[in-house]
């Protein structure tokens, strides 16, 4: 027995099926798609996904972990006594540490003679080189962002543990103002005292990993950003952090302590590749934004920098953002020495790839 076929609606004459309305469907969403890839937001996203940002993200809280605690235990002992239990209460407060997970922590902060017998001239200097190392990976993020040729050799050790001087003495700073304010009041004080401070830290430090290539004023964006929205972020984790440490340290005991304070770090990571990348999507941009942050130059970069590298030879997709080696953003990077060693190509027509001819920069760092 034969069954009738349904006849399929008709609208305006012509038939009209499932097939149909999902290739509408799916060039309504492409063509917004391509309208929000033309404003900031859509540019801050793919370049998000250009530098690899989960990646990049994880890898800045590990190395995070394993440098901030040595080389607050190192400044807490040769601090004075108020101070250090200013340095104490401080990161407790931020980090929502209470209870008997405190009484753990307060170990790691003894007497000031305590912990130089425990850490010694060597442990000094490996919770030193444990910082160094951290500024590598952070120097790598902004020159992912900035589209910064490698190079520097040496002299970005010398930045790295220039850095790290700087934010002990930084955190010490913080926490005399904090030992002198004092008092529920004070509070209020320190943290806005330690946004700004913080801002005009991260646009040193913004600065010092570009190797002096990009112009003051376009890092003032990531400053603000990492600067402002870390001490935002710190606050609010006010909110979740004294229930992780504690949930975490019943469970686990000290190790919980550990994760939970790993989760913390992830969360300050994002904010500060989101602020690295927001510096050049802005200061490169055709707005009256980017025409300020640049301050009338062509170019964000220095005079004497060299040209930027090439962005993705192909979109950038979701699958970019947790990374996958060199080229998993379809960014050709040159040799460690600098050097292109064969130019990146660019498929053209099918079955045909054009070489993309060498690089020349003109005064103002731009491409000619």
């Amino acid at each position: 027995m034969n069954r009738a076929r349904p006849i399929p609606a008709v609208v305006g004459g012509k038939p009209t099926t499932t097939r149909s309305k999902a290739a509408r469907a799916r060039s309504l969403a492409g063509g917004w798609a391509l309208r929000l890839e033309s404003t900031p937001l859509g540019t801050l996203w793919s370049r998000l996904l250009e530098v690899e940002f989960v990646d990049r993200s994880v890898a800045l809280a590990a190395k995070l972990f394993v440098t901030f605690f040595p080389l607050l235990i190192v400044a807490a002992a040769v601090a004075p006594d108020g101070v250090r239990e200013e340095i104490l209460a401080g990161v407790t407060d931020r980090l929502g540490v209470s209870g008997a997970a405190l009484d753990l922590v307060r170990q790691a902060f003894a007497s000031p003679d305590a912990t130089r017998a425990a850490t010694g001239l060597f442990g000094v200097l490996l919770a030193f080189a444990f910082g160094v190392s951290f500024t590598t990976a952070l120097q790598r993020t902004y020159l992912r962002a900035w589209r910064r040729p490698p190079g520097g050799g040496i002299r970005n050790k010398g930045r790295g543990a220039l850095w790290v001087g700087g934010v002990l003495i930084f955190v010490c700073l913080l926490a005399t103002v904090r030992e002198v304010i004092g008092g529920s009041a004070g509070t209020a004080s320190a943290w806005v005292l330690s946004s700004v401070a913080g801002t005009l830290l991260w646009w040193w430090t913004a600065r010092l990993m570009l190797r002096g290539e990009v112009r003051w004023r376009p890092l003032l964006p990531t400053a603000v950003i990492t600067g402002l929205g870390g001490s935002v972020y710190a606050l609010g984790s006010g909110l979740w952090m004294p229930r992780t440490v504690s949930e975490n340290f019943v469970q686990f005991g000290a190790f919980g302590i550990a994760l939970s304070f790993v989760t913390f770090f992830t969360g300050s990571a994002f904010v500060i590749v989101i602020g690295a990348v927001i510096g050049p999507v802005l200061a490169e941009a055709a707005d009256p934004v980017g025409v300020w942050l640049r301050g009338g130059a062509g170019s964000p970069l220095e005079p004497t920098a060299a040209r930027p590298l090439p962005g993705p030879i192909r979109p950038v997709r979701l699958g970019d953002a947790f990374g996958r080696g060199a080229q998993g953003s379809g960014v050709v990077l040159p040799a460690p020495d600098g050097v292109n060693r064969a130019a990146p190509t660019v498929p053209t027509t099918p079955g045909i790839e054009q070489n993309l001819p060498p690089h020349q920069s003109g005064p103002d760092g731009r491409i000619p």
